[in-house]
């Protein structure tokens, strides 16, 4: 269904295929550095700079025009930035789903009744009745997008394409902001050329990355320009946007996507309680499969999540010979590019 009518979501746990099927288009608030810094006379001075500089935007009137906002009770953060923008845009439609912190099979059933939720609130900002075929036409077009991406990058990394994951990178922001029926014919037409269109980089160092929100292009090819190679990634403005959802005719659609999403790669902030190192075990496994000679964790700072997981993944790292450097970034491009020094000492140390 593609339109121009747009809902804006913060978090990658959003069920984009449902505000899709309602019949938006799904827009990331990106966390843009180009709007007065005002989010602190409402948010502690102390929070995530990801959900202020997103707060930012609101209040600054710096979006484009939705018809609602979804935000995911994922995080304090997050709850606070549901708080933070019915304050300052009080007119605004917009929802909180609450998304547990574990994954068991009560909080899938439990998922699966927000996802209802959600989608007859989104009918409702649309003044219809919706219709559950659409939700399965949706998924079917995110599968698509999801096997092309996973293609795409495949390739390109394998193939170690220089500038590759600058391109990545700047489709998976293209995707995040429209509908994914303008993307996959460009993904397709890429998929086709990718053997000619990019150079071959072989001797930067291969480097897995992972952590929350890094979505800036110049940050990519600051990696690019210090030597090193994403060979994958574990972001949230990155790989996990996108996963496979697998529906039957025998079960409910929406129990169907809360599964599917519960199995796709989860950041620090879910954590499964018969399974504690799963998190840090789950980034050694990805980082020795795209064999990385070092792992960098970008995290934003004030991230708890992330910040309680990173002693236990380090040490696991460290027992396996695989050497961790950790970034700390508030959304600016000026606070990564601070950090290029240690940045080629990290791959000069790898080489």
């Amino acid at each position: 269904m593609l339109t121009n009518k747009l809902v804006g979501f913060t978090c990658s746990y959003t069920p984009l295929p449902l505000i899709h099927a309602a019949g938006y288009a799904p827009y990331r608030l990106f966390p843009l550095d180009n709007s007065k810094d005002s989010a602190g006379h409402i948010l502690h001075d102390n929070l995530c700079p990801h959900v202020k500089k997103i707060l930012d935007r609101g209040i600054d009137n710096n979006t484009p025009e939705m018809s609602g906002v979804v935000f995911m009770n994922s995080c304090d953060a997050m709850r606070r930035l549901f708080d933070g923008w019915r304050k300052a845009r009080p007119n605004d439609k917009a929802i909180l789903i609450d998304f547990p912190a574990t994954s068991d099979d009560s909080a899938i059933n439990f998922f699966a009744l927000e996802l209802s939720r959600l989608w007859k609130e989104l009918w409702e900002w649309n003044g219809r009745v919706g219709d559950l075929s659409s939700i399965k036409q949706s998924i079917s077009i995110y599968n698509d997008l999801y096997s092309l991406f996973s293609d795409v990058t495949s390739k390109i990394r394998k193939a170690r394409l220089k500038d590759g994951n600058l391109k990545i990178q700047e489709l998976y922001n293209k995707a995040s902001t429209e509908p994914p029926e303008n993307i996959i014919p460009i993904l397709k037409n890429l998929q086709a050329s990718i053997n000619s269109a990019l150079d071959n980089d072989s001797n930067s160092v291969p480097i897995f990355l992972f952590g929350n929100v890094l979505y800036e292009l110049d940050a990519f090819k600051l990696f690019n320009d210090c030597g090193a190679f994403i060979c994958d990634d574990d972001l949230c403005t990155g790989s996990r946007l996108f996963y496979p959802i697998n529906i039957t005719e025998e079960e409910d659609l929406f129990l169907s996507l809360s599964k599917s999403i519960f199995s796709r790669s989860f950041c620090a902030r879910t954590f499964d309680p018969k399974y504690p190192l799963k998190f840090a075990e789950d980034i050694l496994n990805k980082a020795k499969a795209c064999n990385a000679k070092g792992v960098i964790a970008h995290v934003l700072k004030f991230c708890d999540p992330y910040l309680i997981r990173l002693p236990i993944v380090r040490e696991i790292l460290k027992e396996n010979s695989l050497p961790l450097l950790v970034l700390e970034g508030d959304c600016t491009l000026r606070s990564i590019g601070q950090q290029k020094t240690r940045i080629e000492a990290f791959i000069e140390m790898l080489r």
